[in-house]
């Protein structure tokens, strides 16, 4: 890879510009370009898609998006000490690298890009859920985004991708699989970063779908799976009282026993409450 873009190796980067990883930040930097570019191509045919890219630290997946043939990156970044490096890859791909100095958070990515877009990232660890909630809950859906592949901590990855009875199953499998396809693409063991974090990391990619998998009111269901997972243990009875008046009815009515506890009720099944919920609510 450094051979193809003709910029040092990474571990160089690092040393040049001083940037030990800053753990105040969530950061473990990627520093096998094969890797980043593995990952690149776990996000598909970037040829006709901008990519939006959050955290990229010295750039090492930056070079691997634009190596691959991304037809432009859009990269944010938080940590200052960062920016002259992602600075010389831009030098390197004219015209194909935004680097926007700012914390994802706060800032309005979509503004900046021209659908179709993809989101790849190895994102910070201290905002990478957050970041991946906000992206599944937009005011209006289908979203800005056609597909992310996203390093999270495995734990994390699965708890994405879990099935009703699993102990990783809770809202976060809810939300992602509500409107997305979700998969682990790959898993990377600590010793592929610097430094190393304690545990092992792995690839999500979410597809979006072109509309929910079932009907449901994103407000309620969010209040029913939040009251549900936040009381994991009570059935479902005790645990949503709260929600709605009838709610044994209600459950129900959703094909649900009020016995039932979050973790084994299935996404189709939430839904239905959600619509028994709505309904009741006229």
């Amino acid at each position: 890879m450094a051979a193809i873009d003709g910029l040092p190796p990474l571990r160089a980067v690092i040393a040049a510009h001083g940037l030990a990883a800053k753990k105040s930040l969530g950061q473990n930097f990627l520093l096998d370009l094969n890797l980043t570019a593995r990952i690149a191509r776990v996000a598909g045919d970037l040829s006709a898609c901008d990519v939006l890219e959050v955290g990229p630290g010295p750039g090492g997946l930056t070079r691997g998006l634009l190596a691959e043939g991304a037809r432009h990156v859009l990269a944010v970044e938080k940590d200052a000490r960062c920016l002259p490096a992602l600075a010389e890859i831009a030098a390197a791909y004219p015209g194909r690298l935004t680097v926007v100095a700012g914390d994802a958070l706060a800032l309005d990515v979509a503004a900046h890009l021209t659908p179709p877009v993809r989101v790849v990232a190895n994102l910070p660890y201290n905002v990478g859920t957050e970041l991946l909630v906000r992206w599944l809950t937009p005011p209006d859906w289908p979203p800005f985004w056609q597909s992310l592949t996203l390093m999270f901590q495995k734990e994390v990855a699965e708890r994405i991708v879990a099935r009703p009875g699993s102990p990783a199953y809770g809202r976060l499998a809810l939300l992602a699989q509500w409107r997305a396809e979700a998969k682990i693409a790959l898993t990377l063991p600590p010793e592929a970063f610097v430094p190393a974090p304690k545990v092992h990391s792995a690839v999500v990619h979410l597809t979006a779908l072109p509309a929910p998998r079932y009907p449901a009111d994103p407000a309620v269901l969010g209040r029913i799976t939040a009251a549900a997972f936040n009381q994991r243990r009570k059935m479902l009875r005790s645990s949503l009282k709260g929600v709605a008046p009838g709610i044994e009815d209600l459950l129900r009515a959703a094909g649900i026993e009020p016995t039932a506890r979050a973790e084994t009720v299935s996404l189709e099944a939430f839904c239905a409450l959600a619509r028994a919920v709505k309904a009741q609510a006229g």
